[in-house]
């Protein structure tokens, strides 16, 4: 635990400095690297396990390969220069937002204004950001839509949904599903442009809108992924509300997020008040919020994937 953040930061730095995408094109010596102490660097990521070595030529490991690599459509790449430009900074003042309850965007980066004018300050930290989140649902979305059975549901509605990759796992895992992606109007490029990579594209739409102020689309299952876990129990009440009062009788709500138990989930949790209003979860906690909305049966599964599965289920209608 003591060293584990060097780690991280040699991971973040190798990304940042480019060195997985130039190892993908052909392998490299580190003399031909321009930095003076890469050598340094090089053989790090070579006992983490990140790249390999063999007569002082490096190369990409498959999982270097995989998930730090831009163009591999698996990429966490956007996930991790976040993390280092962002999320690392201001874990440095942990013990302040400890002590005051609140996130550290104004100590860190001296930002004011809305939480999510803080991740999209630019188009290109909103394409980071997305692509990092989009790095995450390839590998979390598809165990969600199959932790329980969605097959009677005909529109399947992700709210905040970004990339779509949760969408997209839904109708790619229901043949008769329809899908919408309800996210900000800045989201609905990047939403289209990787909805339109999916086999089951022609059968989802991107609808621009904010779920706290705008109309929900229609859809008889909602799903928020990595939603709850931004906001404050003041607003929380809100939005399960909202989406309660626009499902039909025997409609559901599937929540994407991480349930609290495992350390993984406890870091997000603290992860979450650096950055949000909001925190992790138990299951009963969740349970407890769900009820109070009106929802009249609430399950959970866990994934072994990055977010777990939580199903709300609306009374009424066939319940099957």
């Amino acid at each position: 635990m003591l060293d584990a953040f060097r780690r991280s930061k040699a991971m973040f730095t190798a990304a940042t400095l480019g060195v997985f995408d130039l190892l993908e094109e052909r392998p490299r010596r580190a003399e031909e690297f321009s930095e003076k102490a890469m050598d340094r660097l090089l053989d790090a990521c070579v006992a983490l396990g990140l790249l390999a070595c063999e007569e002082g030529v490096y190369r990409n490991t498959p999982s270097a390969s995989r998930y730090l690599t831009r163009e591999s459509p698996d990429s966490m790449i956007g996930y991790v220069l976040y993390s280092d430009r962002v999320l690392y900074p201001m874990w440095g003042h942990l013990a302040e937002a400890v002590r005051e309850g609140s996130h550290r965007w104004k100590q860190t980066f001296g930002l004011e204004g809305p939480l999510f004018d803080h991740f999209f300050q630019t188009d290109d930290a909103m394409r980071t950001f997305l692509r990092g989140m989009h790095g995450f649902g390839r590998i979390s979305s598809p165990k969600v839509v199959a932790a329980f059975d969605l097959s009677r549901y005909g529109t399947f509605c992700d709210l905040g949904g970004a990339t779509g990759h949760l969408t997209v796992a839904a109708c790619e895992h229901y043949p008769g599903m329809r899908g919408i992606v309800f996210d900000l109007p800045r989201v609905m490029p990047a939403a289209r442009e990787y909805v339109a990579t999916s086999t089951a594209g022609a059968r989802i739409e991107c609808v621009p809108g904010d779920f706290f102020t705008d109309a929900l689309p229609e859809a008889d299952v909602y799903a928020v992924g990595r939603i709850l876990h931004d906001w404050s129990e003041e607003k929380i009440p809100v939005l399960l509300g909202k989406i309660f009062a626009a499902l039909p009788a025997g409609g559901a709500l599937l929540i994407a997020e991480k349930i609290l138990g495992p350390v993984s989930a406890h870091m997000q949790s603290l992860n979450m008040l650096i950055c949000t209003e909001g925190r992790e979860r138990t299951l009963e906690q969740y349970e407890a919020l769900l009820r109070a909305a009106g929802f009249a049966e609430v399950q959970g599964l866990i994934t072994g994937a990055p977010v777990d599965a939580i199903l709300a289920r609306k009374a009424g209608g066939n319940q099957g």
